[in-house]
């Protein structure tokens, strides 16, 4: 029998369940349009549900669907069609997107490069700290700093110098 034949149903479930959010809102961070989001996240659960890993705890599997959704993303930005969509096209689908405020942080947030959305989006949305961080993402903890440090200068630049750096 297969790894994945060791979760029933129900706890594949509950796991999405308590992750769902957190995964819909990393990707999200990423392709910023709800259907390449949705895409995403079905596919960071179905590589779950095949890998079947053994977690030590909820942090655990949140950050292993975490880091996984966020190469799920990655990969993703990678193919070669996503170079020839025309930007103007999502124009419409971001305003009428419900899931996520659009208010300038936001989309400033979604204007990072890659390498600080996530670091971003788990220190300031999910509330995680630097070392965490630097776990899920399997990162020197002084790189996680760094691209928090950088990313706040790209965000005070953009926002005129109104970002509180409470944290």
């Amino acid at each position: 029998m297969g790894k994945a034949l060791l979760r029933t149903d129900r706890e594949i479930e509950q796991i999405y369940i308590r992750h769902v959010k957190t995964v819909y809102r990393v990707c999200y961070t990423y392709l910023r349009n709800a259907a390449d989001t949705e895409d995403a996240v079905s596919s960071t659960f179905v590589k779950m549900i095949k890998k079947a890993p053994e977690f030590n705890s909820e942090e655990h599997e949140k950050g292993w669907l975490i880091r996984t959704a966020s190469n799920v993303c990655k990969d993703f930005l990678k193919h070669w069609s996503r170079h020839n969509v025309d930007i103007a096209n999502y124009a419409d689908t971001l305003k009428s997107e419900t899931i996520l405020e659009a208010d300038s942080l936001v989309e400033s947030v979604y204007s990072l490069p890659d390498k600080y959305k996530t670091v971003v989006h788990l220190y300031y949305y999910d509330g995680y700290t630097s070392t965490q961080i630097a776990n899920i993402l399997r990162k020197p903890q002084s790189t996680i700093r760094n691209y928090l440090h950088e990313a706040r200068n790209i965000l005070k630049e953009k926002l005129g110098g109104i970002l509180d750096e409470e944290r």
